[in-house]
């Protein structure tokens, strides 16, 4: 008998009917910059030389980390994709930079066209959202790497900014206000120790929470922050941004603090969602875990001069941002110090 790929478990049929799924998203994605189309054997995009005449490139990758177990085990795919748009670019932006394009990567097993599309139709979502295009992607199809139904995700954004406009934390200073911008959850971060948790409160995904299940709520996907900040550093002098990932406040703030300076970050400052609250109490979970594992409530950091605190947060307020002025910079060592 002559073997086939698709006897070894590889249907290239599927992989083709899914690129010409892709198309018509990957399209409504589109901007200026963007030559071709997915399909290619790579992705090509023209650098617009005169907004950027002195153009330095801002790349990042990441995943969803074990957020996509939850996914599959409650066979929602809908929203991983945006979540892997949104810790790409959230990255990216933070160093001034303007998304210009992204590219997935898309594993598994066995190919399901509807789950693949459904996770591309998020990226497509998130894409758009951000203003970047989705410039191409890998789908791989490896039998006996992965168990039925399971996928892996990677994500990677490249964006662009002038090199005098590079924001790195090098012109925070002392008596800069920190400005927290509201997550929308837990983002993509910590769920090794939600499902942990989880074990604890049988039953508890698809428990009645705020108007659906607790398990629709962790899956409420990152907060793409790009536009927000574009807006922010248009309109106001910015001397660093932290995006708040694993590690939490303070091991992403302190990446942006000089060697002689502490953030300070009041605790109560801000509204925390009720699913940490429902975290801590389960899992007895100390503040000083909770704080180095999740945002808590706290997505994003912008660092403001003083002088012009309430000008960014009224901009990011209009563009649509829930804010609170969370803490300032003093003198001190490169530290974080969440205080009572």
């Amino acid at each position: 008998m002559s073997l086939t790929y698709k006897d070894a478990g590889v249907d290239i049929d599927a992989g083709d009917a899914l690129v010409d799924r892709i198309k018509p998203l990957a399209r409504r994605t589109a901007r200026k910059g963007l030559l071709g189309g997915i399909g290619g054997f790579g992705g090509l995009f023209e650098l617009d030389l005169q907004k950027y005449p002195q153009p330095v490139l801002v790349a990042g990758t990441d995943g969803v980390g074990t957020k996509l177990r939850l996914a599959i085990d409650l066979g929602r795919f809908d929203t991983v994709g945006i979540d892997l748009v949104a810790m790409c670019v959230n990255d990216v932006v933070v160093q001034g930079a303007e998304p210009l394009f992204f590219l997935d990567y898309y594993a598994t097993g066995q190919l399901s066209l509807a789950q693949a599309e459904a996770v591309i139709r998020g990226i497509a979502a998130g894409c758009a959202d951000s203003g970047c295009a989705l410039l191409g992607g890998e789908t791989a199809e490896m039998p006996g790497m992965y168990a039925p139904g399971d996928i892996d995700l990677a994500g990677f954004a490249v964006g662009v900014v002038n090199r005098d406009a590079i924001i790195d934390g090098s012109r925070v200073g002392e008596g800069d206000v920190l400005i927290g911008l509201a997550s929308s959850g837990p983002h993509s971060n910590g769920y090794s120790l939600i499902r942990r948790v989880l074990e604890l409160d049988p039953g508890a995904l698809h428990r009645p929470w705020e108007g659906s299940t607790l398990g629709d709520s962790l899956l409420t996907p990152t907060r793409l922050y790009v536009r927000s900040l574009l807006r922010l550093i248009a309109a106001c002098k910015v001397h660093g941004f932290a995006h708040i990932t694993g590690g939490g406040l303070p091991g992403n703030v302190e990446r942006v603090l000089p060697a002689n300076l502490d953030a300070c970050i009041r605790s109560g400052s801000w509204r925390r969602p009720i699913v940490f609250d429902w975290l801590q109490r389960t899992g007895d979970i100390e503040n000083a875990e909770m704080y180095r594992t999740f945002n808590c409530g706290i997505g994003m950091v912008a660092v403001i001069g003083r002088d012009e605190a309430e000008q960014a947060m009224a901009t990011l307020q209009a563009a649509g941002e829930t804010v609170y002025v969370i803490g300032e910079v003093r003198r001190g060592t490169g530290q974080v110090r969440i205080d009572p």
